[in-house]
């Protein structure tokens, strides 16, 4: 396995599986930071900020710079900075996404917007999602955090930020820019603020769907590993297979 610059990690289920750490994975980003390498820590989750990332990952002993973590909230800001500068949005979302845009210093508007941007929102209801709607069909950009159509919570598998994306969608007719996994937005972002070439990255992660896929999209090298979403068995048995497959990072050599 290859030296990088760039370690791009997933957080749940590969990090970490909700309130647990990933003892190997833990230690493997120890084993970075003594060879004086930052791992990047890549999530879908759109509702929490940096500092709360950051947090949670401390509770893990793992330090890290808030500027290591990218959320697709993150990643949605910068992409909207970068290709739509200076326009107004519409949002729906939490903490994590109304924060990313302060960050990046997006004006947000009730109505008239250029853009409308959807993240996982616990107190979505039906009039934002009519404005999201008007807005949409009066011709403002469509932009979504992640397809997430589920999320796992305390209670089962609830809606997730997809399913409300989804709702618009149909409702207006427009599909929108989704900016997380299985999508190379976030790598995009990771790679233009850095000025990393694709042959500097590996994207790390549990999912196929979403991790293994967003490394191959945006063609830069993959590791599964098998400590979350999907088998090693189911993982071996896809046409595109990830660059290495490994029970645990405790397997990789750094």
């Amino acid at each position: 396995m290859k030296d990088y610059k760039a370690y791009c990690l997933d957080l749940d289920g590969t990090v970490y599986r909700g309130t647990e750490p990933v003892t190997e994975a833990a230690a493997f980003v120890h084993r970075l930071q003594l060879k004086g390498i930052e791992p990047f820590f890549v999530t879908n989750n759109a509702s929490m900020t940096q500092q709360q990332l950051n947090q949670k990952l401390a509770r893990f002993g793992i330090e890290t710079t808030e500027s290591q973590i990218m959320s697709s909230a993150i990643a949605a800001a910068k992409y909207i900075k970068r290709w739509y500068p200076n326009r107004s949005v519409f949002m729906i979302g939490s903490d994590g996404l109304s924060q990313a845009l302060e960050q990046e210093g997006i004006s947000r508007v009730e109505k008239d917007a250029d853009i409308v941007v959807m993240g996982i929102d616990p107190n979505v209801n039906y009039d934002k999602l009519a404005t999201a709607c008007l807005e949409v069909r009066k011709g403002a950009v469509f932009i979504s955090t992640n397809r997430d159509l589920a999320f796992p919570s305390e209670r089962g598998l609830v809606p997730g930020n997809g399913a409300f994306t989804t709702l618009v969608s149909v409702s207006t007719g427009v599909e929108p820019i989704y900016i997380g996994k299985p999508e190379g937005h976030m790598l995009d972002a990771i790679m233009y603020e850095h000025d990393f070439d694709k042959s500097d990255m590996v994207m790390i992660g549990d999912n196929y769907d979403t991790d293994i896929l967003a490394g191959v999209h945006f063609e830069i090298d993959t590791v599964h590993v098998n400590t979350g979403v999907t088998p090693m068995e189911d993982v071996i048995k896809k046409d595109i297979q990830p660059t290495h497959v490994l029970e645990h990072l405790g397997f990789w050599d750094i």
